[in-house]
């Protein structure tokens, strides 16, 4: 695959799971488990981070840091939810797992758009100006409360044995 075409798929499987990774973050404060927008976030967000290693590099990058990362929180996410069945503290494991592996997406998104958008390149050429920091940090405390609010308030309904 030549490098254009990788982009541009990466590029768009990264934007559904950041859409679909909305909507089940969402639904953690509803309590729902839809298995359908969770299953699509979860595969597109580990398609994301493995796809991102296909570019040509030299050593490791940064980016190459936040994929594994993610990919870690991805498979307690996998563990909590279909391992172990959301079961005692998997369930908050589960609801800050899902809120942090898309803000790992986020992330990566806001330093794509700086480093692409020729406005944002020109406000933060290296990526340590301040507005570059003001977007990053904003987003980590929403992301941050996020996790805290979804880790408290997400109480799926309990199966119950016929």
């Amino acid at each position: 695959m030549d490098l254009t075409t990788l982009t541009t798929v990466h590029t768009a499987i990264s934007i559904v799971a950041i859409l679909t990774g909305a909507i089940a973050v969402f639904g953690l404060f509803k309590a729902s488990t839809d298995g359908f927008w969770t299953a699509i976030f979860l595969v597109t967000a580990i398609l994301t981070s493995a796809t991102g290693f296909l570019f040509p590099f030299n050593g490791v990058l940064p980016s190459h840091v936040v994929s594994v990362i993610a990919l870690a929180v991805l498979a307690l996410v996998l563990v909590a939810r279909y391992g172990l069945g959301l079961a005692g503290p998997w369930r908050w494991i589960y609801a800050a797992g899902m809120v942090f592996s898309l803000y790992f997406l986020v992330f990566v998104g806001i330093a794509q758009a700086f480093a692409k958008v020729p406005v944002l390149q020109a406000a933060a050429p290296t990526q340590s100006e301040l507005p570059f920091s003001l977007a990053q940090g904003l987003t980590l405390v929403i992301f941050v409360a996020l996790a805290i609010a979804a880790s408290r308030s997400f109480r799926p309904p309990v199966a119950r044995l016929a």
